[in-house]
């Protein structure tokens, strides 16, 4: 009996404390500061332990951190944890605090933790990573004139400190050095400072930062349209197998839009496959969506059709509609509907940087009304095969033709002074060597895709094992 009693007495108790738990409001700059913290501190540890994946985890965090940001978590960081001629050249880029709270907490704080902050500020790490979040509030406040001035001093603050537990927080400063100057459009003023950068990280082995820094450059040159500059720095440079994946896939994006303005299909299409392959599959929506209009286009140039699941997802759908009906008129091998469909998504063309290469979709789209021609009619005059094409004259069609059966395109020959084409018997495929050459791409596509994956996979680091055994 004397066991039983108090067993009802405190059962109550802790579900109406959870109760009151529940129903407490959370601050979102309390969470905020909290979460900030959370990343110093690995931070820290990344820097004690020499362990770069602490900071590699603070990194990836920086997405869901950025919605959070405010003036005033801002504030309440940077006096926490930064000296005060560190703090007064950051504080003037945010606004001013409110008069209510925010003197009276900001006063206490360092007062009350004055021994860490004195620690903390040995640490380049924390000062360059809050800089960073203030550069990032900056560019989501479309602040981009503050922003360039203090993307400029981050950099500065990076190149004073030789340390390689810096080289990650570093790379991930001059990626948004150079997004704040592409904002203003002022992309030419920083592409000698990104060179000496490629010139130091690798020196340093610092991987993530040569990895960085060479799509920054490849995505200047390509601003202002230098292809031929920006194929020769692929050429030079080696860009390190071991970069992280969202790299590698920019990396391979850009290789790709330039083998293919390069009129290099084949190794075109092999880079934005991969580019597709090694971006995030729930996440970075639009540069798969940006990857696949490439592809497309190069796809159709190469003479292959899209796999129509391709324009079935639900998050390409609507951006690739205008390339779904150019891939009808492609196949059909209507240069009518090719002609309309350029004109009607003329912008939208432009805007993506494809029309270029959708205007060289001409020939492909006669071949292939050509090639449909040819395997419904044994034999057609030169005027009928100009008047399904649309063309002006039989001896455009004559001079189409012949350069059709010139390129492989079809097995045919031209009567021309009866004026028809004759379509040859067709042979069987399977005694020659295509298949053999095709059964070869494939395996060697597939094996190339396997020594990625074999290098992409993570491995626990030696502290790991011996504290899981």
């Amino acid at each position: 009996m004397g066991d039983g009693k108090p067993a009802p007495a405190e059962g109550p108790k802790p579900v109406a404390d959870s109760e009151e738990v529940e129903e407490k409001p959370v601050d979102p700059v309390t969470a905020a500061c909290s979460e900030i913290k959370t990343h110093i501190k690995h931070i820290e540890k990344a820097v004690s332990l020499k362990e770069h994946r602490y900071i590699t985890r603070v990194l990836r965090s920086i997405a869901s951190t950025r919605t959070k940001l405010t003036d005033e978590v801002l504030r309440r960081m940077i006096s926490h944890y930064l000296s005060e001629s560190a703090r007064d050249s950051l504080v003037t880029y945010l606004s001013e605090p409110m008069e209510a709270e925010g003197c009276n907490g900001k006063a206490e704080e360092p007062s009350e933790k004055e021994n860490e902050a004195a620690l903390k500020l040995a640490m380049p790490e924390i000062e360059c990573y809050l800089h960073l979040l203030v550069l990032i509030f900056l560019l989501d406040g479309k602040q981009y004139e503050q922003a360039v001035k203090c993307a400029n001093e981050l950099v500065e603050k990076v190149n004073t400190h030789n340390r390689r537990s810096l080289d990650a927080i570093g790379a991930r400063c001059y990626f948004y050095y150079a997004r704040a100057y592409e904002l203003v459009e002022r992309l030419l003023e920083i592409r000698s400072g990104l060179l000496a950068r490629l010139r130091t990280s690798t020196l340093h082995f610092d991987t993530e930062g040569q990895a960085t820094v060479i799509n920054l450059l490849l995505r200047n040159l390509l601003h202002f349209q230098l292809y031929d500059q920006a194929n020769k720095l692929v050429l030079k440079i080696v860009f390190p197998p071991s970069a992280p994946n969202s790299e590698s896939a920019r990396f391979m994006y850009y290789c790709g839009v330039i083998k293919a303005v390069l009129l290099e299909y084949t190794e075109a299409s092999n880079f934005l496959i991969q580019a597709g392959q090694k971006s995030p599959q729930n996440t970075a929506i639009g540069f798969r969506q940006t990857v696949n209009k490439y592809l497309i286009v190069v796809q159709l140039l190469v003479g292959h059709i899209p796999d129509r699941a391709l324009f079935r997802q639900k998050q390409m759908k609507k951006p690739l509609e205008p390339y779904f009906e150019l891939t009808q008129a492609v196949r059909c091998g209507d240069l009518q509907a090719f002609t309309e469909v350029v004109t009607k998504f003329h912008d939208r063309f432009m805007d993506d940087n494809t029309y270029n290469l959708i205007t060289r979709l001409r020939q492909n789209v006669i071949k292939a009304g050509i090639r449909n021609i040819c395997l419904s009619y044994s034999r057609i005059s030169l005027a009928d095969v100009a008047d399904r094409l649309r063309l002006d004259s039989a001896v455009d069609a004559e001079f189409i033709v012949a350069k059709a059966i010139r390129d492989g395109v079809i097995e045919a020959s031209i009567d021309h002074k009866e004026g028809f084409m004759q379509s040859k018997e067709t042979f069987d495929q399977y005694s020659t060597t295509e298949p053999q050459a095709e059964f070869h791409k494939r395996i060697s596509f597939c094996l190339n895709l396997h020594n990625q994956s074999v290098k992409a996979m993570r491995y626990p680091g030696k502290k790991e094992k011996e504290e899981a055994s």
